[in-house]
């Protein structure tokens, strides 16, 4: 009995399709290796896009640190230039407060300097004066130099009237002396004359002192007192040269 054609038919697909199946499989499988790479690809990159993210992140983090800090760094920086022109104008306040405190101190120190006594040398003799004793004495003896005699006479007493306990006493009353003799007031020079050399018998004007006292003699004719003096003069202060102006002077009273 033969085989129905269709079963034969049937049998040959039977047998194609066992040959095609490992084909097939194998497509399969190389289809599912691909999809996992593919899916470890996505997964990689996907992990990779995470990180990148991340990075991007805190790279804007970062940038926003750095922003603020240079922020901070501009406000900090604009503090320091705002304190720095405080600085600078307080200096430069304190400077003209200092200035003006010199200039304040000087002022007072000159003002006070024209009432404080000050150092005066005067015919050797050294002492403190007040400014107003010394413009006193000074404007007296410039009468003096001018040939204002009058004046001299009645400036010089009036010194020696306020002035007491001056250095400049014995000085005054030379120029008094010698005022009154050139206004022909003898007497009165004569006495004068010796309350200096009664008050400052060592003064350095002593001897002319006492020769001027001779001369108001002649000039009032008392000779013997004249010679009296003149002798007075030689013993008193030989090694001046008052002492030799007398001897000359009493050598032709002889």
């Amino acid at each position: 009995m033969k085989p129905h054609p269709s079963f034969k038919l049937r049998a040959l697909a039977w047998v194609l399709a066992g040959l095609a199946m490992p084909a097939a499989h194998a497509a399969l499988f190389e289809d599912d290796e691909a999809r996992r790479a593919i899916l470890d690809l996505r997964q990689k990159v996907e992990r990779q896009r995470g990180e990148i993210q991340q990075v991007g992140g805190e790279i804007q983090q970062i940038q926003r640190s750095l922003l603020d800090q240079q922020n901070q760094f501009e406000k900090l920086s604009a503090e320091i230039a705002r304190l720095r022109g405080e600085k600078e104008q307080l200096s430069q306040e304190l400077r003209q407060q200092q200035d003006a405190a010199k200039t304040s101190s000087q002022s007072i120190e000159e003002r006070l300097r024209k009432f404080e006594p000050t150092k005066v040398v005067v015919d050797g003799s050294e002492f403190f004066a007040e400014p107003s004793e010394i413009r006193f004495f000074e404007d007296s003896l410039a009468f003096f130099r001018k040939g204002e005699f009058v004046a001299a006479s009645a400036s010089f007493g009036d010194f020696i009237r306020r002035h007491p306990s001056s250095g400049y006493g014995p000085t005054a009353l030379f120029w008094l002396g010698n005022a009154q003799y050139a206004n022909r007031d003898y007497k009165e020079a004569i006495r004068n004359f010796n309350m200096l050399l009664s008050k400052s018998p060592e003064h350095p004007r002593a001897p002319e002192t006492m020769l001027s006292i001779a001369n108001c003699q002649l000039e009032l004719k008392d000779l013997k007192s004249a010679r009296k003096t003149l002798d007075e003069v030689m013993k008193t202060y030989p090694q001046s040269e008052a002492a030799s102006a007398a001897r000359e002077r009493l050598a032709r009273l002889k």
